[in-house]
């Protein structure tokens, strides 16, 4: 059976893992640009990208650079510390995404019943945790997760803060994916602050 899992998987993949390039994309400059659509403001960074993708950061400031040159991508100065720079799609970035090959397979995932869904998400999520364990991988998350994201109030004075970078997060962003993400069980939750 656990072969058969395997074969399916990668049958999967074929759907929109390539070789070479399509639409002018390399595989791993798709997956920088899906990262940037979904990663939180934190994550938008070199480093960030880099440790995503499994990389140096050299090689992913490449990646950012080809994405660059090919108007899917700007970088822009952070804010708050004008050393560091984030990667921010751009309307075209956005756009290009819409063409995603990947968009076949969420929307066969998307037809599944709620209850398949769900086991198949918390299936995969606890087999790629435990390959994350066993090659002392950090792998990005969503907010919601984490073990550093503290929830206080409710209703309109309902507000959310990232202990990690002791910032204020919007709601909206909770659902975005962070590079510096710790699976609340991966370390036991954090006491919330008063």
């Amino acid at each position: 059976m656990a072969i058969e899992i395997l074969k399916l998987l990668v049958r999967s993949a074929d759907t929109w893992n390539f070789e070479g390039s399509l639409s002018g994309l390399s595989d791993r400059e798709w997956m920088a640009l899906r990262y940037l659509a979904r990663a939180n403001r934190f994550s938008r960074t070199p480093s960030a990208l880099a440790s995503f993708l499994g990389t140096t950061r050299s090689a992913a400031s490449q990646i950012a650079a080809a994405l660059q040159s090919k108007g899917l991508m700007v970088r822009k100065p952070i804010v708050e510390d004008k050393r560091s720079i984030a990667l921010c799609l751009t309307g075209e970035g956005e756009r290009f995404l819409k063409r995603d090959p990947m968009n076949a397979l969420r929307d066969r995932l998307v037809a599944l019943d709620v209850a398949d869904r769900s086991r198949l998400h918390d299936a995969l999520r606890r087999v790629l945790a435990g390959l994350d364990v066993g090659k002392r991988r950090h792998h990005a998350d969503i907010c919601t997760e984490c073990m550093f994201l503290i929830e206080r109030g409710e209703g309109k004075d309902r507000h959310f803060r990232c202990q990690f970078f002791r910032k204020a997060i919007a709601q909206k962003d909770t659902t975005l994916l962070c590079a510096y993400f710790e699976g609340r069980s991966d370390r036991g939750q954090l006491p919330a602050s008063p």
